[in-house]
């Protein structure tokens, strides 16, 4: 018993150290799409912006990446009958970015007006990078405005936590599908299935406390239920400690599918390629926003 005691004593002395090697997982670099699109209907423009990264290692920094194109066509439908067609080529907004906005330098507009979400559209978007091609398919979904976003004083777990009460109304005219960003990597969705029609009151708990005076915004944002489901799985394995579109901790299928070799003759879908997709999701969505002063 003193021969242990004297070895743990000069080990603590000598500061011994043990190595611990860690496998974490590898895989081939996959790219990173996101494109949620956040739209303000008093405003004239979609805010298109499209920011292209691929996957790395463990304990690696998310690297950008730029891309040989990205187009976002829209469709405008009636009754199944294609009505019109208009385009939207990006360009790279700062060389070395991989943020993708409306080229500038185009020889025609190629901001999309926010007055043609009133129609049937049909939004595509078409990423060629390093010789493969991405396409994603969405259409606009509408959401509904706070009724009133308030701080509250209660706490689930432990007094270092800050409640917001937020309150707003269902649509009950439609199925309607939410996400909530609560800012700082927090996200939240729920669905209308409990409150078709009503008025509807939930507490947020924040696991920090804010400094007085300061404004924290919170965002309502329309979703369809493919989105949902989407968003609920990423939060689900982020553990909401991180945004689901800022640093993808897994490989959650989105919309955006590799179709580089799909010909619609002897292959059609990915079925025999089921490694081959990107991480991402290409939605446009409305969005409301209330901003709250810590008292």
């Amino acid at each position: 018993m003193k021969k242990i005691a004297f070895i743990l004593f000069l080990c603590i002395l000598t500061n011994c150290e043990d190595v611990i090697e860690v496998d974490t997982p590898s895989e081939a670099p996959r790219l990173i799409i996101e494109a949620l699109l956040r739209v303000d209907r008093n405003e004239t423009y979609i805010p298109v912006e499209v920011k292209v990264s691929k996957t790395s290692n463990f304990f690696e920094e998310i690297p950008v990446t730029s891309v040989e194109s990205i187009l976002i066509t829209y469709t405008t439908m009636e009754d199944g009958i294609v009505i019109s067609t208009g385009f939207s080529n990006l360009a790279e907004e700062v060389p070395g970015s991989g943020v993708y906005t409306p080229d500038p330098t185009f020889m025609t507009e190629q901001r999309i007006q926010t007055s043609i979400l009133d129609d049937d559209i049909v939004f595509d978007l078409i990423i060629n990078h390093e010789g493969r091609t991405y396409f994603g398919s969405t259409k606009y979904v509408p959401a509904v405005p706070f009724d009133n976003v308030t701080q509250g004083s209660d706490t689930l777990f432990s007094e270092d936590e800050t409640e917001v009460i937020v309150t707003f109304t269902d649509n009950g005219e439609r199925d309607d599908f939410y996400l909530f960003d609560f800012g700082f990597g927090n996200y939240l969705v729920t669905e209308d299935e409990f409150y078709q029609g009503q008025q509807f009151e939930f507490s947020y708990f924040y696991d920090m406390e804010f400094e007085v005076g300061s404004d924290i915004t919170i965002s309502l944002l329309g979703a369809d239920e493919q989105f949902y489901n989407y968003m609920n799985q990423l939060i689900e394995q982020s553990g909401e400690q991180q945004g689901p579109f800022q640093t993808p901790v897994s490989t959650v299928r989105g919309n955006i599918f590799d179709i580089t070799d799909l010909d619609n003759i002897d292959l059609f879908d990915n079925v025999e390629q089921p490694d081959v997709y990107p991480l991402g999701y290409f939605a446009i969505v409305e969005e409301y926003k209330q901003t709250i002063t810590i008292q």
